[in-house]
């Protein structure tokens, strides 16, 4: 697996993420696993089975983690004026003004204007300046964007 990057606060949330499951998630789902076997024949428990079907989800999910852990490099906004990881970006299309933050892929939610880095926007946002154009090329055509300022 290659490394990939990602934002301080994307790598807090996983390691939180990461934590809860091996605390907290773990100990309750032994302890609905103690319940269950306390009301008796386990092969006819459907309190037993679902909690055995939550802690194999749970171990997965911590093995998805911790490999993923493993393998990514949190990155900053250096404070170039440069668009990277992190970086708040003002632009312009057509007369609209939107607001993004470059972040990584586990982490993009456009709806909040978190675009990931990997994404055709952020791609051809990466490396630029205020005052600069990109041109994103999108299903629906190519569109211009003019930064209008980063942060």
């Amino acid at each position: 697996m290659t490394s990939q990057i990602i934002s301080p606060e994307g790598f807090k949330k996983l390691q939180e993420e990461y934590d809860n499951l091996t605390t907290l998630k773990r100990r309750e789902i032994a302890n609905r696993i103690e319940s269950a076997k306390e009301l008796g024949d386990l092969s006819e428990n459907a309190e037993y089975a679902d909690a055995k079907e939550a802690q194999a989800f749970n171990e997965g999910r911590i093995s998805e983690l911790t490999g993923l852990l493993k393998n990514l490099t949190v990155v900053e906004n250096d404070g170039s004026g440069l668009i990277g990881m992190g970086s708040h970006v003002k632009a312009e299309t057509n007369g609209v003004k939107k607001e993004f933050t470059i972040v990584s892929f586990n982490e993009a939610d456009p709806f909040s204007g978190k675009i990931s880095n990997e994404s055709p926007l952020g791609i051809a946002l990466l490396g630029r300046k205020k005052n600069d154009k990109v041109i994103v090329k999108t299903p629906k055509g190519e569109i211009e964007y003019k930064i209008i300022d980063v942060k």
